[in-house]
């Protein structure tokens, strides 16, 4: 055997269990197929909304005014005649828009909150004393309080939204940081002349992806639940936008009379709220290096 051969045999060896479980985490975890499928599909509804129905989201029809499912209407109209199927579908555009913002404000925020506080002794407790006293309010409150200063709009939903999640990704950031920050490569890196930008980015930050990922799968899930939250009690987008929590808020007042008008949207909920927390739960079970141990 050639020294060649020998120094890859290792190599394969390493690379060789990584296949494997991903292939038993897979069968273990059949949830986080379904959901990843699941999600597929409403991402396509939400792209394709236009090709999938004729109807417009927005068109007032009142002699059709809360009709039940029908032809031409599949899932009735609502209060205004409008057709529910069209704007269950172009809700999903809406309702994804706004989760994904929030993750993306949320994991934006606790990144550089995170960073700062784990490797700046000096900011660590002023900081971290800043995402406490954010965190000691209800999260729905401290939502409900920025919209109605700022108005309701879907970006302001977001930034709502986003603000109440950067607490929980800064201390999952920082407890990462303070884990590293005084290991070797770190220190080399700091001997070499690094700069504390560049530590934090090549050296510090890759370290903590892995948490960063499975905390913004969760936050997109609960920012789509909370965008339909603040749409219910009245305070998210304007009732033009068609997002489920919009059509679930109308449909409150006639639960009676047209308890259609919340099957569609609330389903659609339910189902894309489930999928990215199976997402999570499996993406979760996968990185933690304690549960691929036991699948190995």
């Amino acid at each position: 055997m050639t020294a060649r051969q020998i120094s890859l045999a290792p190599a394969a060896q390493r690379r060789r269990p990584l296949g494997q479980v991903i292939r038993q985490g897979m069968r273990r975890h059949p949830g986080g197929v379904v959901g990843g499928l699941v999600l597929v599909i409403v991402l396509l509804i939400a792209v394709f909304a236009g090709a999938l129905t004729d109807q417009s989201p927005t068109s007032v029809d009142p002699a059709n005014r809360l009709s039940p499912p029908m032809a031409g209407h599949p899932f009735g109209t609502d209060n205004f005649g409008r057709d529910l199927y069209a704007r269950t579908l172009y809700g999903a555009r809406i309702s994804l828009t706004a989760g994904f913002g929030v993750a993306v404000l949320a994991l934006a925020g606790g990144i550089v909150f995170g960073l700062l506080a784990g490797y700046y002794r000096r900011l660590d407790g002023v900081l971290m004393r800043i995402m406490d006293a954010m965190m000691a309010f209800p999260g729905i409150i401290l939502a409900i309080g920025i919209v109605a200063a700022r108005g309701p709009s879907l970006t302001n939903v977001i930034i709502a939204l986003g603000v109440i999640f950067i607490p929980r990704v800064a201390r999952v950031v920082r407890s990462i940081v303070l884990s590293v920050r005084e290991r070797q490569f770190v220190e080399a890196a700091r001997a070499v002349g690094a700069s504390d930008l560049r530590v934090l980015v090549h050296h510090v930050l890759p370290n903590a992806w892995s948490p960063i990922v499975i905390q913004g799968t969760f936050i997109f899930a609960e920012g789509v639940l909370g965008e339909a939250t603040l749409s219910f009690l009245g305070v998210g987008p304007p009732p033009e936008f068609p997002s489920w929590g919009n059509i679930l808020g109308e449909a409150r007042l006639y639960i009676r009379e047209a308890p259609w008008m919340m099957l569609l949207p609330g389903l659609a909920l339910t189902l894309t709220v489930l999928s990215l927390n199976l997402i999570g739960d499996t993406i979760r079970d996968l990185i933690d290096p304690r549960v691929r141990r036991r699948m190995t």
